[in-house]
């Protein structure tokens, strides 16, 4: 297998067109993901359609053993990975105070602990090689605070700490780190986390162009990559980092509230 892109979150969304573009460039597959008969479909419609081979791994990446026991498989069937793409996560709405802690306990393992665990497993072969890029999907909502999404938004917000970070300290190599920052997106995601009812979600990118800017991204090595915003949400973005705090703080309450 050559130029291996290993994608969590690979069996719908984002994280399957980034298997899509991966595949068209002729390069070869490691996807992962709870649903086995999804990743059994996508092994076949990209190695008959692309000539690539696709290996699968069904792993739920909340379960603390699923990072090491991922690395092992690989290093096992002797691959070797050169783009190491972390896009699983979800989020969910709700007071905090109120919300299942069973649930935002894996959404916190499952955004921020197994995309860091995967991170420091593949990166060392990644800097001893002195080649490859990883690509952390983080959001925009990471940019701000979320109230009724707190825990969401503050997984993304370490995400794109970390990947910063990181990204810093392997300059001077060949190994970069890339975040992604998707606006709302249409994909399960919105559906399942409840999200696609707020104000946020009203106006939604394409899965598609928000995995090409990623991809695009990543192979540039860019720090940052913001994708899927529509204009008006583009400017406000400008516009936070002079707003007060509380205000800020209201105007994101009232753009997730679902009644």
């Amino acid at each position: 297998m050559e130029k291996v892109a290993l994608i969590t979150g690979a069996s719908s969304g984002i994280g399957k067109e980034l298997a899509k573009i991966h595949a068209q460039k002729g390069r070869d597959l490691v996807v992962v993901a709870r649903r086995k008969d999804k990743l059994e479909e996508l092994k076949i419609e990209l190695e008959s359609e692309y000539s690539i081979q696709v290996h699968v791994i069904d792993k739920d990446l909340i379960q603390p053993d699923a990072p090491p026991a991922i690395y092992d498989e690989v290093k096992q069937a002797g691959i070797e990975v050169e783009y190491l793409i972390n896009n699983a996560g979800f989020g969910g709405i709700g007071k905090f105070h109120e919300r299942d802690w069973a649930d935002d306990s894996a959404m916190i393992h499952l955004n921020v602990m197994a995309l860091t665990h995967l991170t420091r497993l593949f990166l060392p072969d990644f800097v001893k090689r002195n080649s490859g890029r990883v690509l952390n999907v983080s959001s925009t909502a990471g940019m701000m605070p979320g109230p009724l999404q707190a825990v969401y938004f503050a997984t993304k917000a370490y995400v794109t700490s970390f990947s910063n970070a990181v990204s810093e300290e392997l300059s001077g190599t060949k190994v970069t780190v890339t975040a992604l920052l998707p606006g709302a997106t249409e994909t399960e995601f919105g559906r399942i986390s409840g999200m696609d009812k707020t104000d946020m979600f009203k106006n939604t990118a394409d899965a598609r162009r928000v995995a090409e800017d990623g991809y695009h991204g990543m192979e540039k090595g860019k720090l940052n990559v913001i994708s899927g915003l529509p204009f008006a949400m583009k400017a406000s973005m400008g516009l936070m980092p002079f707003l007060p705090k509380k205000l800020l703080l209201k105007m994101v309450h009232k753009m997730q509230k679902t009644d």
